[in-house]
Formats: structure tokens, C-alpha cells, sequence
């Protein structure tokens, strides 16, 4: 609409009535929606605004494309926009990305998400892991001073895949075998004092120390106190990397001791894996292959740090700390 059109337009507003009113708000609401989500992405992504291709920072603008501003590279001539090369790239529906992003916070299943956003469940589903893959490494650079490590396992699980490499089973049963095996996932969580976490599914069975410096050993202080149980994969791990190690044996019962002024526990990191698996029950099973983004998410929650839809979005389309 050309502008003295608009004007014209604009200028017949306070003559409807209210029922006219709500019907133009109603029309509008979607409009406003979408200008509201392309503004947080265009904010995001302007900082650190290159081409996906070949990684140059100098580009032009080139017109618009599914509501969009497109930029053509200045070095290799290949066009994009700012959703290309991130997980949110390609979706559709923009209008009800902040609601979905509150649905995340809200923490709701699938079907439930689906239907308070007003999409298809197989949307829904997919719109979760598209919307967690750069959350799960919004995460501190190092854990520093007082560091306690503890490893947890849920029961394998293969939902939603084609082909099995073992029986079915029940979903939410139980294992075969007694003790730790290789039908348990293996979860490895490190949490310092200040609250900082990172967390790894390092694989099926016991844990090791080769999962350790895989895990642990790029995000841990070299000055770090590691506080665990009795484990010999951690000792072999703290021992080769020269690492000051302090041990609480769990088994004999002990929970807290004293190192001078220090108290010697894994309290907080066995509170934190054990909010995590309260909080995965509402989701009645979890595929293994997606559990570092569910990882990811509670992180996100724990503590109130993802504040807003708007927060939760802007670190889907461009990682912070990263």
C-alpha cells in the first residue's frame, strides 16, 4: 500500500467500532508476530555475520526472501540470509517460534506442545531438537575451583528408530543384567561451586578414563580441585593428567569431610542429575540418540537461565559464549 493510500486508511481508525477494532488487532496479531521474530533474529545474528560458504564477513544486501532480508557474499557471490547455516534454517510458521520457545521453557510434552502452538506433533518434535541443537552448547568455558564429578545411567532406549540392534523390549522396563552393563547409558556430569555445569553421554557400560579426557579434561581449570567417589577411572584420569583429586567414599557411607577449610562432597552434582531425571519422567521415555539435548535443556532451565522466549530464540540462532 502506497503511503497517501495508508494515510487515507490510517485516518478512518477511530470511526470503527469496537467489534471492527478487534477484527483489525486480530489481523494484525500474526503481522506483528513475525516483524517481532525477524527483528530478534536479524540481532542476533548481525554481530557475527558472515557468509555460511566461505566464512567472509563482507557481503550486500539482495532483496527479501520468505520474509527475510538475503545478502549476497562480496568474495565468492553465493547469497544468504541470517537463518542459513543454523539449525532454525528452512522451517516455516516464523509466526509461532516465540510461543513454541515458551513451550519450552514450560517444559511440555510433544502432544501437549503441538497443541497449545497449533502445529502437527511430527512439527512439534522437530521444531524441539531444531530449537535445542545450540542451546546444549551454550555451556561455561571451564569449570574452576572446586569441581565434583559423578557419573549417573538411565536404560538404553531406541524410540522411534526403524530397525533394532537388540530385542524389543517394554518401554520404561528394566534391564537384564544386574549392576552397571552395557544396556545402561552412561552419563558424566561436572558441576563447580558457582554453579557452572557440563555434562556428557560418554557411552553404554562402566565408565573410563579415556571418556574422562574426552568428557572432562577440555572444560576442566588445570588448577581445579576434582572431587569424586572411589572410582578407579577417576583416579587413573586425575593421576596421568596431574590433577589434584580428592575422593569421598560413598560406599562406606561417607557424604562430606573436611579438608581444612573445605568441604570434601558431591552433594551438588548428585542434586543436579537427580532434578534432571525428575524432570525427564513427564516425557515417558527419552531415545538415547537425543539425550544430549535433553541435557542441554535442563541446563538451560536449571537456575532460571534462559529467562524469556526471546532469550531461549536468540541462543537458537546464535550461540553465546561460543
Amino acid at each position: 500500500m502506497k503511503a497517501p493510500r495508508f494515510k487515507r486508511w490510517f485516518a478512518t481508525l477511530p470511526s470503527l467500532n469496537g467489534a471492527q477494532r478487534r477484527q483489525v488487532l486480530d489481523a494484525l496479531h500474526p503481522a506483528a508476530g513475525l516483524d517481532q521474530v525477524v527483528a530478534l533474529i536479524a540481532q542476533a545474528r548481525a554481530p557475527g555475520r558472515c557468509c555460511p560458504s566461505c566464512g567472509n564477513a563482507r557481503c550486500n544486501r539482495h532483496g527479501f526472501a520468505n520474509d527475510l532480508q538475503r545478502f549476497r557474499c562480496c568474495n565468492c557471490g553465493r547469497t544468504f540470509n541470517d537463518l542459513s547455516g543454523t539449525p532454525l534454517a528452512r522451517l516455516r510458521l516464523k509466526t509461532k517460534w516465540l510461543a513454541y520457545s515458551q513451550v519450552l521453557l514450560d517444559s511440555l510434552p510433544v502432544r501437549k506442545a503441538a497443541d497449545r502452538v497449533g502445529v502437527h506433533r511430527n512439527t512439534a518434535f522437530r521444531w524441539r531438537h531444531r530449537f535445542l541443537a545450540w542451546v546444549k552448547l551454550d555451556r561455561p568455558a571451564a569449570l574452576n575451583g572446586i569441581v565434583e564429578a559423578d557419573e549417573t545411567f538411565l536404560l538404553e532406549s531406541q524410540k522411534g528408530s526403524r530397525a533394532l540392534d537388540r530385542p524389543p523390549r517394554r518401554r520404561g522396563g528394566r534391564a537384564a543384567r544386574r549392576g552397571i552393563s552395557r544396556e545402561l547409558d552412561c552419563i558424566l556430569v561436572a558441576r563447580d561451586r558457582n554453579g557452572g555445569t557440563i555434562d556428557a553421554v560418554t557411552g553404554r557400560g562402566a565408565l573410563t578414563a579415556a571418556q574422562l579426557e574426552r568428557g572432562l579434561l577440555p572444560r576442566l581449570d588445570p588448577q581445579a580441585l576434582l572431587v569424586s567417589d572411589s572410582h578407579a577411572a577417576y583416579r587413573a584420569f586425575a593421576r596421568k593428567h596431574r590433577i589434584a583429586h580428592e575422593v569421598v567414599n560413598l560406599r562406606a557411607g561417607v557424604r562430606v569431610r573436611r579438608l581444612g577449610n573445605l568441604a570434601i562432597h558431591v552433594q551438588n552434582v548428585n542434586g543436579y542429575y537427580q532434578r534432571f531425571k525428575a524432570w525427564l519422567m513427564c516425557f515417558r521415555g527419552v531415545a538415547s540418540r537425543y539425550l544430549p539435548n535433553y541435557l542441554g535443556w535442563r541446563w538451560a532451565l536449571d537456575g532460571g537461565r534462559v529467562s524469556s522466549p526471546k532469550h531461549l530464540l536468540r541462543i537458537a540462532v546464535g550461540v553465546i559464549n561460543r
